[in-house]
């Protein structure tokens, strides 16, 4: 089992709703948790005492320069639950947008899991057991029509971790990947373009954080979209 108590923990996205919740109770799990996010002010009032970064991973260089960023104290784990989402058939969606879920969701989370290394290696030497979790959802194992380039990215990435996670492991890093089905999260409501499609009501996002914060303490290396059922 992975202990979280004292352990150094950064959580992209922490403003999201899914985010959110993950580091608090991450947090009440006794971690030292840092923040990234895009908005300030949220990221402020979500955890005052908590190391906070303003930043738009987007943008090639941030997710590197954050991880430096916040590794003045050592790292012992990264909770990657920033994303975007959009709407529209392929041939309708501009590729302007495509480009930004690409950015966004699967090439600015390929770079963090790229630079990881060097900032866990500290961990991993002193037999810490680092970890990093990222979401690809269950689009990854089930394209839908209206969102094929947001579907595109996530399965990207989940095959990108499926490869990078052997590679990893050989340096004491495990990397986990998670796909929760629809969680009702305000993600949706502030797609990039297009609007959300009528949906069944998802699951609880406490309890898909309760479930993800689980697996990292199980030492868990994948989680399926059954693991939420």
């Amino acid at each position: 089992m992975t202990e979280l108590a004292g352990k150094h923990i950064l959580v992209t996205g922490a403003t999201g709703g899914l985010g959110s919740r993950l580091v608090r109770q991450l947090l009440a799990a006794g971690a030292q948790v840092s923040l990234a996010g895009r908005d300030e002010a949220t990221l402020n009032a979500l955890s005052p005492e908590s190391a906070r970064y303003t930043v738009d991973l987007s943008v090639p260089g941030a997710g590197t320069a954050l991880l430096g960023a916040a590794a003045v104290t050592p790292l012992d784990g990264i909770v990657a639950a920033h994303g975007a989402v959009a709407f529209g058939a392929a041939g309708e969606l501009p590729n302007t947008v495509a480009r930004a879920l690409t950015a966004i969701n699967l090439e600015s989370v390929v770079e963090i899991i790229s630079a990881a290394p060097a900032y866990l290696a500290e961990s991993a030497a002193a037999g810490r057991d680092p970890f990093i979790l990222t979401i690809s959802g269950v689009i990854a194992d089930m394209p839908t029509t209206g969102m094929s380039a947001y579907g595109a990215g996530k399965a990207g990435l989940k095959a990108f971790v499926a490869a990078a996670s052997r590679e990893l492991r050989r340096s004491g890093i495990r990397l986990l990947d998670a796909r929760p089905g629809h969680t009702m999260t305000e993600l949706s409501l502030h797609p990039l373009a297009g609007t959300a499609p009528a949906m069944a009501t998802g699951l609880d996002p406490e309890a898909v954080a309760l479930r993800l914060v689980q697996a990292i303490v199980n030492d868990e290396k994948d989680v399926p979209a059954d693991a939420f059922s």
